[in-house]
């Protein structure tokens, strides 16, 4: 686990792999950044309490040098990731010990469950599990058994993730899909099982929701930048829809000094936000959501959107 600011989660996330009915032998690696709240001495104190956890210094910050900080100090030939914010459920460790067996795969994992406790971060848990929002990716929406380019988390064999050189570090976002990539160019399978479905509490203002998808737009540019051929409509459609936007807001702008037609610019952003409107009024009655989640589901498809886009437009860090 690469923990930063993660003081009030913490002991929860790690009480949940502790509470796996795992045979084997079983340790928690915990690489702390350095953090705005008491994340270190919380660390500490479960360290302290359990014998089981281990927590080393991860002074870059950033999250692929902590998992590396953590596969380095890490013991066993079977290296799970869990992040701060994620509760394992029961049996999963048991399930992704089974399915690197059975598989003969580098890496397995599941889905991704995001869960809200108030209006904003629901709206924003339903955007990042639709395709609508996210796009199609299986360990976001789902999807058949099978070998997948990337999964949430990740069951690792160490010699096939060591192999490949472990996360890279110039990749402060993305790192996740960027290792997988590797290790399916190096001939390794990466294996989805939609029944491993790991819950994760999203963010819970527009702004937190807005700039972790603007670091995210960013960076995915940085991956296709690095590895060509992974360039994927899907990745384009938002910074495309950004773009196209602003060329219909600026055409707008000018109609008045050259000439009226271009006023026919405005017709862009106000299909965007009629269309983005209908879609997530219809994907709340789907999904049932109480009217204080369903009025703000346009909203948080829009930031979704808006935000990942102009991060890639701008290649964003």
């Amino acid at each position: 686990m690469a923990v930063r600011d993660e003081q009030a989660d913490l002991a929860a996330s790690v009480a949940r792999v502790l509470e796996q009915d795992y045979p084997g032998e079983l340790e928690v690696v915990l690489a702390v950044a350095p953090s705005t709240d008491d994340t270190w001495g919380e660390a500490q104190r479960l360290a302290a309490r359990e014998p089981r956890v281990r927590v080393v210094c991860n002074p870059a910050g950033a999250t692929p040098h902590g998992l590396n900080a953590a596969i380095a100090h890490a013991r066993h030939d079977v290296l799970v990731r869990v992040d701060g914010h994620a509760h394992l459920p029961p049996g999963y460790l048991v399930d992704v010990v089974a399915l690197l067996e059975s598989t003969d795969a580098a890496n397995v994992g599941g889905r991704m469950v995001p869960e809200g406790d108030t209006p904003v971060s629901q709206a924003v848990a339903v955007t990042m599990s639709s395709r609508l929002g996210i796009g199609g990716g299986a360990f976001h929406v789902g999807g058949e058994a099978g070998p997948q380019p990337t999964v949430y988390l990740g069951a690792f064999r160490r010699a096939a993730l060591v192999g490949v050189g472990g996360y890279d570090e110039h990749f402060l976002r993305a790192q996740d899909w960027e290792l997988n990539h590797r290790l399916r160019l190096a001939g390794h399978t990466v294996w989805f099982d939609p029944a491993l479905a790991v819950t994760y509490r999203p963010r819970s203002s527009w702004r937190s929701f807005a700039q972790q998808q603007f670091r995210t737009g960013g960076w995915r540019r940085r991956v296709i930048e690095t590895h060509r051929g992974t360039v994927d409509p899907r990745y384009l459609a938002p910074p495309v829809a950004v773009l196209a936007i602003l060329a219909g807001l600026l055409a707008g702008l000018l109609a008045p000094v050259l000439g009226a037609w271009l006023a026919l610019g405005l017709l862009v952003p106000a299909a965007y936000v009629g269309g983005v409107a209908v879609l997530g009024l219809a994907l709340a009655r789907v999904r049932r959501l109480p009217r204080a989640v369903a009025w703000r589901m346009p909203l948080a498809l829009a930031v979704m959107h808006l935000s990942w886009g102009s991060g890639f437009v701008l290649r964003s860090r």
